[in-house]
């Protein structure tokens, strides 16, 4: 069906989004209809038959679980209706939206949308006849950045997330264990955003000392300090009108954060050196491997900070929660250091698969990655056996039987905490338990160590 012979629903009860849809629709679709009371849904779906109903996330009502969309939704789907809903949602409600799919929902759309965007979301609703999204869309191994792959659901969610957010100037937080893929993840946004003919910077905040913190992320002028030869442009002059990606920016002082948040506010930096506020236009993405409402509790990261930064959370999985992906990901190695090297590796043996299946992979993406480039290199047939796949004992905290013995004090402490934390599933209360020492002073370690 064309856009043009389509009847259209809108429910919202603010006034303001029902007249800026009702604008935009008004000339392009046969019939528009708009209401702010859902309660009203049963009526108007017994008096008309719709091809398409936009359908807000949360409505002021006595339901008051902030799922009102979903339950208006599950009612739009008793009462028979083969209307495409779609769902209009804020940031902070993306994976919500992500779950209305699975209850029925063709598709979601983020406030403030592209009207273009909005259009053509409507125009494949109504050719869809299911009025659901296509299995397509959400379903099989996909691949959005360089090797982030996956088919597992949780991986699922992320790429469908990305999709949709990537097109905004929202700012993200990326939150995973290390080696799950947080920098890929930053990658795939930039890519799939309005900015992506831009730059992308990327920035380890993490290892920048305070001395070095100002001139690397803001700049200097020659003379600012002793080894200042030459003016020179900071990360975020160098990631105009593009994207920024600050990595483990969890491990940064107070006094850094009050800095950062300055600029953030007032979209401005100030090399060292002047006093000239130099305008910067930057889309903002963050990662870290540490929980900031933790750290905002015991008064390590400040509370505005977070607000700034993570308009919208994605939450990467460990690989051990993704299931089938760990073959997935292994073949993709297996498949790209066989080339590297001119090997005819190719598969896995039957028991090598096993092997893997059974690993708890504490390094995540990256420790599967070190052992598959490996087992390639080390391997002497076209198949991968079980013996071909050995496991980093950095990561296990296992020492290899013939392993010299470790002297240095800091490394037994990181291999000791690295231990400990394997053994309680990197719950931090538990882990600091054992080990004696406050949670405070365990983050404290895991920051030095960078764990």
């Amino acid at each position: 069906m064309q856009l043009k012979k389509a009847s259209v629903l809108v429910v919202d009860d603010d006034p303001d989004v029902l007249t800026a849809v009702k604008l935009l629709l008004r000339p392009m679709v046969k019939e528009i209809i708009t209401e702010k009371n859902p309660e009203n849904l049963p009526a108007l779906l017994r008096q008309h038959t719709f091809d398409a109903i936009l359908l807000d996330m949360n409505f002021v009502s006595s339901i008051n679980t902030g799922n009102e969309g979903l339950y208006w939704l599950k009612k739009i789907k008793q009462l028979g209706s083969e209307a495409a809903v779609i769902m209009i949602t804020a940031y902070g409600e993306i994976d919500l939206a992500i779950r209305s799919l699975k209850e029925g929902a063709f598709d979601f759309v983020v406030k403030p949308w592209l009207n273009d965007k909005l259009l053509q979301t409507i125009q494949d609703g109504i050719s869809n006849k299911s009025g659901t999204a296509s299995s397509s869309s959400l379903k099989g191994p996909e691949v959005i950045g360089s090797e982030l792959l996956g088919e597992s659901e949780a991986m699922q969610d992320i790429f469908y997330k990305i999709k949709k957010v990537a097109p905004t100037d929202a700012n993200i937080l990326i939150l995973g264990e290390n080696g799950t893929g947080k920098e890929l993840i930053a990658k795939a946004i930039h890519q799939h955003s309005l900015r992506a003919d831009k730059p992308f910077v990327k920035v380890d905040v993490g290892a920048l000392t305070e001395s070095l913190f100002e001139s690397e992320l803001f700049g200097h002028k020659k003379g600012a300090f002793t080894d200042a030869r030459d003016d020179r442009a900071g990360r975020f002059e160098a990631a105009h009108t593009g994207t920024i990606f600050l990595d483990e920016i969890g491990n940064i002082s107070l006094q850094q954060q009050s800095k950062l948040l300055s600029v953030l506010q007032n979209r401005q930096i100030i090399r060292l050196g002047t006093n000239e506020p130099v305008n910067i236009d930057v889309r903002l993405l963050c990662a870290t491997n540490v929980s900031l409402a933790q750290l905002a509790s015991e008064a390590r990261f400040r509370k505005d900070l977070i607000y700034r930064i993570n308009t919208v959370e994605i939450v990467v999985p460990p690989l051990r929660k993704r299931g089938n992906d760990i073959v997935l990901l292994a073949r993709h190695f297996a498949e790209f250091y066989a080339n590297k090297y001119f090997k005819t590796t190719q598969d896995f043996s039957k028991a090598a698969l096993d092997k893997l299946k059974s690993y708890h992979f504490p390094g995540n993406v990256r420790e599967l990655q070190y052992a598959i480039e490996r087992a390639v290199i080390m391997a002497d047939g076209p198949v991968l056996e079980a013996k071909d796949m050995l496991f980093s004992p950095i990561e296990s905290g296992v020492m290899e039987e013939n392993a010299p013995v470790e002297t240095n004090l800091e490394e037994i402490e990181k291999a000791t905490i690295i231990s400990v934390l394997e053994k309680h599933n990197g719950v931090l209360t538990k882990a600091a338990k054992e080990l004696g020492i406050t949670r405070t002073s365990l983050y404290r370690r895991l920051g030095k160590y960078d764990i």
